[in-house]
């Protein structure tokens, strides 16, 4: 398989798509999420390291 094939194949299968969002997933919660977790990161690294 060739590149330009390869990525002819790769744009019908995404004109296919009604708009790419799945119904269940509220790009408000998903991000909301994303940042409570990065955050619940940042607490975590900051309480090991305390020695400085």
């Amino acid at each position: 398989m060739s590149l330009h094939s390869t990525a002819a194949q790769l744009v019908t299968l995404a004109a296919e798509e009604k708009g790419g969002n799945h119904e269940s997933l509220d790009p408000l919660v998903t991000g909301g999420g994303a940042f409570l977790i990065l955050l619940l990161l940042l607490w975590i690294t900051t309480r090991f390291n305390r020695d400085r």
